[in-house]
């Protein structure tokens, strides 16, 4: 097992891997470091505020993914996802979920 440091919103989370998936997860902390800064100034969050945010944007965007998907019939189909892309959206499920539970344990 492979162990990271990640930086997501401006703070470091250390987390282990399969040996060989850095790349991948290094990708994916990209797209949470991405929404984490896109939820507003992480400094005035706590840390379980900020990934709940980050979490909501991301299942916001897989939402309006999946809902593009069962668009009626006739509409143009949508292009054959990415084998990558349909990991990262699982990983990312995996997290809201994660997030989720820290923030109701917070709370």
């Amino acid at each position: 097992m492979a162990q990271m440091t990640l930086e997501i919103g401006g703070r470091a989370f250390t987390v282990t891997c399969q040996d060989g998936e850095e790349s991948h997860l290094t990708k994916l902390a990209a797209m949470v470091d991405e929404k984490a800064r896109d939820s507003g100034d992480p400094t005035g969050l706590t840390e379980s505020r900020m990934l709940l945010f980050t979490s909501l944007l991301l299942a916001d965007e897989l939402h309006a993914a999946k809902s593009t998907a069962s668009q009626p019939a006739g509409a143009k189909p949508p292009a054959q996802p990415d084998p990558l892309d349909q990991q990262a959206i699982a990983a990312l499920e995996k997290l809201a979920d994660r997030a989720e539970q820290l923030a109701n344990s917070l709370e």
